[in-house]
């Protein structure tokens, strides 16, 4: 009896198994039901639901997400509505979800809940291995590291061992090469029984001996020289790492983002999603902020300072860009990051996994840069594919030519004519100074009779002077003097003028 109560009691085996089953199957027909739900999809038994409740209504149905209900529209031809009302609707009937449905406890809703979260979340990440790009930022990001303690680590070899070398520093400039020729000879006192073929060519090893055997480095310890070989071992490992990562990153690049690997390549790409976070939030950028993306510092110091906005960031270490002239950069790499947008965008949401669109756009790119920097300024009247035309150069100098007549010295008339010329310069030279003379003359006459009147004029002043209480009778005859000067003067004037025209006929 206790047996049978107990098998009445407890369920049997196959019950228990087939119970597991069920709740198996229906948490996995939940999970395809709700990632149906996510990816804006209709499932078998939403449908079925559909069309036994909702054309028996009559009424529009509220719909949480504008994707799910133009699908339903579309498929079903019902009427859907999606607003705010809706939402806080959607989040009302949410939270009193335990009173709604009968029969369910609380613990087991939570716990239903959590199971198909965690397996939702599952999904997102099983969903597609290769499109997972967190692996790029973390490649890049160690890329980088990397590179640091590289230089870091080659720059301390450098110095270390150049106490001891110096010169071989400057014949060997390959970082590389340096090492691995020191960690093959060790001290200088080595090389000139060492065979360095395999690393170096036959001139630059013949330098490196020479150098080694007159060289003015200090003398060093052996375990100096241990220390110095482990750090070289080092370097060595680290750069074989480092070109292994960069295989790893370049197929991870190709598979993830084709398009933008051919647009700017793998770095510059890879340091864009980066940036971003994710190729997803990459897509959701505008093209003009994927050309400054980078230079965020320098944007918001030239807002700042109200001065012109920088033109490119991580975008400038492209190929194209690289390779245009300063006067285009900015404008290339405006073209280059429209065109890398849409790269982005048909990488991050199209099924498609070939390059074709980025090898399409890469070559207009191209097309475009030629014609930049080739054909120049285009004619602005006529047709806009036409090109100015641009005349041959000739080089117009303003340098006269020689004129080689006025170098003869030969008499160009006869003898004869030249000396009757001369002589009648002669004679016309010969006139003019008698006409000098006569005019002189007169001159020194005229200065004369001036002298005479003055002397004339002082004389009577000093003469009314000393008489001035005399009668007037001899006053009148003081003054009666001058006059007859002048009267004298008169005719002398008359004679001169008989002359001035006796020499003028």
């Amino acid at each position: 009896m206790k047996g049978e109560k107990w098998l009445s009691c407890s369920p049997s085996g196959n019950q228990q198994h087939n119970a597991e089953a069920q709740f198996s199957k229906s948490c996995t027909t939940n999970h395809q039901a709700f990632t149906a739900l996510m990816e804006g999809k209709i499932n078998k038994q939403l449908k079925k639901v559909l069309k036994k409740i909702v054309k028996e209504a009559h009424e529009p149905l509220a719909v949480a997400d504008a994707k799910l209900g133009g699908v339903i529209k579309e498929k079903l031809n019902l009427s859907c509505i999606h607003s705010p009302v809706v939402s806080e609707l959607m989040r009302g009937i949410r939270s009193q979800m335990d009173g709604l449905i009968p029969g369910v406890e609380p613990r087991e809703m939570a716990a239903m809940c959590l199971g198909l979260a965690h397996s939702l979340s599952r999904y997102r990440l099983k969903f597609s291995a290769d499109k997972v790009d967190t692996m790029i930022v973390q490649a890049i990001s160690l890329l980088d590291d990397l590179d640091k303690e590289l230089n870091n680590y080659i720059m301390r070899c450098r110095e270390w061992y150049g106490w001891h070398f110096p010169e071989l520093g400057k014949i060997i400039s390959d970082n590389l090469t340096y090492c691995k020729c020191l960690q093959k000879v060790g001290d200088r006192r080595n090389y000139a029984s060492a065979t360095l073929a395999e690393i170096l060519p036959e001139e630059v090893e013949a330098e490196v001996k020479a150098a080694a055997e007159i060289s003015m480095g200090t003398e060093v310890s052996e375990e100096d020289i241990c220390n110095i070989l482990h750090l070289c071992t080092q370097v060595i490992e680290i750069s074989e790492y480092r070109t292994q990562l960069y295989e790893y990153l370049q197929n991870r690049m190709m598979a993830i983002a084709p398009n933008v690997t051919v647009m700017v390549g793998e770095l510059v790409g890879a340091r864009l999603i980066a940036h971003a976070g994710s190729l997803l939030n990459l897509a959701k950028h505008a093209a003009s902020t994927v050309q400054i993306l980078g230079a965020e510092k320098a944007l918001f110091r030239a807002l700042k300072s109200r001065r012109d906005t920088p033109k490119y960031g991580l975008i400038y270490h492209a190929s194209l860009v690289g390779q245009t002239s300063p006067k285009h950069k900015g404008k290339i790499s405006r073209m280059l990051a429209a065109k890398t947008v849409l790269a982005i965008r048909y990488d991050a949401f199209g099924e498609d996994s070939s390059s074709a669109m980025g090898v399409e756009n890469r070559a207009k790119l191209e097309a475009r840069l030629r014609a930049l920097e080739d054909r120049g300024i285009r004619k602005i009247s006529g047709t806009g594919k036409a090109l100015a035309k641009a005349e041959k150069y000739e080089h117009k100098s303003e340098v006269k030519t020689y004129d080689p007549s006025g170098d003869s010295t030969l008499p160009t008339c006869s003898k004869k004519r030249k000396i009757e010329e001369v002589d009648d310069q002669d004679e016309i030279v010969g006139k003019k100074p008698k006409k000098a003379k006569v005019k002189v003359k007169v001159e020194e006459e005229e200065e004369d009779e001036v002298l005479v009147v003055e002397e004339h004029e002082t004389s009577a002043k000093k003469k009314k002077k000393k008489d001035k209480k005399k009668h007037v009778k001899e006053e009148l005859a003081s003054e009666e003097e001058p006059c007859t000067s002048t009267t004298i003067a008169s005719p002398e004037k008359k004679k001169k003028k008989k002359k001035k025209r006796e020499t003028e006929d």
